[in-house]
Order: structure tokens, then C-alpha cells, then sequence
């Protein structure tokens, strides 16, 4: 085996994607500052049993493991940011009040979530702690929309939904655990006839329920709708309220509602949503209310979020034109070094010519050159080199 091919579904980024990422990086994280987000960066690893607490399954499969070579004990490679924010929220900032927490920061699948995906995923989320109300959730949502435009890509829609809305159907249902995957399953795939099979000893009222889930997606006609054909129980009607107020509290954005779209089911608590754009036809962000990881940590704190890969984002997104290098040669005249620190000062990359350079310096990025003329320092366009 050749020693520079990389792992399956991992790549490099080049200088023009790693500058294309780091803009973005660097325009997103400030927008978040100035809506009062504190950027933390977690550690890549931690203890397994830390890492996955409160997440489920589903971020069990996705972890890489090791034994740490110091204590024996297992580790993990971080798949999701987002449970290493919620324990620093718990146990190392412990603030009473509500906390807005931001972060960028690499992560590892074991396996792509799909053909064309990375295992890599660059993580880039905010999270809204210690707010139960309908309000933490629209400013999350409305942050998230701000991002996508600010990326430049917009946002063509955003889908709401309500994980408790299964839940409540599931246990009063009283589905066994394997049942509830399976139908869980089902409805993520929108897989009407093995729902039908999976709802056959379910009374009439719940299975009409589950089976008109995957149907629920659109408009403001979908909660009317979901109404008619849900039972009238206290959780399924309280969902659908928050359904319908957050909807009103975003009027101004694309909303619609898919009310089987249950990713991050293992772990969230309430209202989910997914935002699209660009030419991208799957979701670019993710997020919802996540209350219980926060009780896994030992501190039942709300918690509301949303996170993205700024790799795909970064994908929808145009190629900036490049910003080219001055070259300058030292040749020990008087007053080089200003000039090169005054260019560099306002913001102009500056590369130093080196004695036996091969090959051209166009390939190094310079599409000027630093020359003296008259006693005076300019900069003149770089002809053919």
C-alpha cells in the first residue's frame, strides 16, 4: 500500500478549500459572538463513558475507540460536539442563568453517514442552555438562518417537528423497546408498507396516528391536520402548540413542518428542525431541544441547539477569488523591511523570495511584485514568473 493514501472517506484540504473554510470559520464564529455566543473548544478525546453520556446509541456506533495507554481505561474520539458542551455547561461553568456556548472544531465517524459524506465532519454549533420557553427555540432557529445567509447560501427552507409527539404515541401504545426502533426505523425511511405490518395489534385510534405520521409533512395545514387525527392526549396537544407558537414567533422564514422527521430521537426532547439551502438536496443543519443530556450529566438543565458541517457547507459555496501573494526580493536596500511590514499591516501576504526557488511563483500564489524604483518601494503586477 502506497504510504500517502489516506483512510476511506477521509481527504486533505487544499490551500484554496482550507482558506474557503477558515472565512467561513472565522465570519460564522464572530456573527455568533455578536449574538452573545461564548466560543469553547472541548478535547478531541475523552472517556468513553463521558463522551456518550446521555447521546444513545446512535452516537455508540459513530465513536472511534482506544485505550488510553496512561489508565487503561477506554477512550473515544469525538463524534459529536454537542455532549462535551452540555458537560461544560453542568460541571464547569455551573451557571445559574442562561448560557450561550458556541463552538468549530473537528470530528470522526467510524462510518460515513452516507456514500458521498466525510468521516471527518467539521463541526461548527451553538447551543442555548438554562431556557425551557418556545423563545430559546426561535432565537436558535433564527441564529441558524442568519448563519446560512451570512455563508451566503440561504435558506430555502426550514422543517419543524416534535419528537414528542412519537414518544407520547409510542408509549401509549406500549411499545417494547425493539418494537419502538423498529418503528422508528420505519417512519425515518417513510417505509408505509412495513409501518402497516409493525402497526397490526396497535388499537385503531394510535395506529391510524402512527401510520398518518410520515404523511404529515408541509405547511400550517399539517398541525390542523395532525389535530383531527391525533388523540387528544395532554403531551401530543402541548407539542403541537409549540409547533404552531414557533411557527408564528418565525414568520419571515421558509417554515414547514415534517412531523416524521425524528433524527437525534435517541436524545432529543422536543421540537427538531432541519435547515435547507444552496443547491444541497439534504439537510446543511441540524438541530432541536435536547433537555435530557443535560440530566444525564447530573444537572437537568434546558438546552436548545443547532449544529452543521462547515466541509458541505463549504461545498455550497462560491469559490472566493483568490487574494494574491506581493513577492519580494531582500536584496539588503534600505527601508525593505518597512515596507514589507507596512504591506503586511495592511493586510497584505507577503512572501519572501528564497535563493534556488524552482518552478514559477504564480504556483506560490504571487501575482505582484515589491520593487524599487526611484528610491521609492511599489508594487508592480508580476510579469510571467
Amino acid at each position: 500500500m502506497l504510504r500517502w493514501v489516506l483512510p476511506e472517506y477521509i481527504q486533505d484540504a487544499l490551500p484554496a478549500e482550507a482558506a474557503k473554510l477558515e472565512d467561513l470559520r472565522r465570519r460564522l464564529l464572530d456573527a455568533f459572538r455578536l449574538n452573545g455566543y461564548q466560543l469553547v473548544a472541548p478535547p478531541l478525546l475523552e472517556y468513553l463513558e463521558s463522551l456518550l453520556t446521555g447521546a444513545g446509541q446512535d452516537l455508540n456506533l459513530k465513536t472511534l475507540k482506544l485505550v488510553d495507554q496512561l489508565s487503561g481505561r477506554t477512550m473515544g474520539v469525538r463524534a459529536d460536539i454537542t455532549p462535551q458542551v452540555a458537560r461544560i455547561d453542568a460541571h464547569l461553568l455551573n451557571r445559574k442563568g442562561v448560557a450561550r456556548l458556541c463552538y468549530c472544531g473537528s470530528v470522526a465517524h467510524a462510518m460515513p453517514s452516507c456514500l458521498t459524506a466525510t468521516r471527518e465532519p467539521l463541526q461548527l454549533g451553538a447551543e442555548l442552555y438554562g431556557h425551557a420557553g418556545i423563545e430559546a427555540d426561535a432565537e436558535v432557529i433564527r441564529l441558524l438562518a442568519e448563519t446560512l445567509q451570512i455563508a451566503g447560501v440561504g435558506t430555502s427552507r426550514i422543517d419543524l417537528g416534535h419528537v414528542g409527539l412519537f414518544k407520547a404515541l409510542a408509549g401509549k401504545a406500549g411499545l417494547l423497546p425493539q418494537q419502538e426502533e423498529a418503528l422508528f426505523d420505519c417512519l425515518q425511511a417513510k417505509d408505509l408498507p412495513g409501518l402497516q405490518d409493525l402497526l397490526g395489534d396497535i388499537p385503531g385510534e394510535l395506529r391510524a396516528a402512527l401510520f398518518a405520521l410520515p404523511t404529515l409533512y408541509g405547511g400550517a395545514e399539517v398541525l390542523a391536520k395532525a389535530r383531527q387525527i391525533m388523540p387528544a392526549e395532554p403531551e401530543i396537544q402541548s407539542a403541537l402548540n409549540d409547533l404552531e407558537e414557533l411557527a408564528i414567533r418565525l414568520q419571515g422564514l421558509p417554515i414547514s413542518f415534517d412531523l416524521a422527521d425524528l433524527r437525534g430521537y435517541h436524545y432529543h426532547s422536543g421540537v427538531v428542525f432541519a435547515a435547507y439551502g444552496g443547491n444541497s438536496p439534504v439537510a446543511l443543519a441540524l438541530g432541536g431541544r435536547y433537555d435530557s443530556v443535560g440530566r444525564a450529566f447530573g444537572r437537568g438543565r434546558p438546552a436548545t441547539g443547532f449544529s452543521l458541517d462547515l466541509r458541505e457547507l463549504a461545498t455550497q459555496v462560491a469559490d472566493p477569488l483568490p487574494a494574491g501573494a506581493i513577492l519580494a526580493r531582500d536584496g539588503g536596500e534600505q527601508g525593505f523591511a518597512e515596507a514589507v511590514a507596512g504591506l503586511r499591516a495592511a493586510g497584505e501576504s507577503v512572501t519572501i523570495e528564497l535563493p534556488g526557488h524552482e518552478g514559477t511563483w504564480r504556483e506560490a500564489g504571487c501575482d505582484r511584485r515589491l520593487v524599487l524604483r526611484g528610491g521609492a518601494w511599489q508594487v508592480e503586477p508580476l510579469q510571467g514568473e
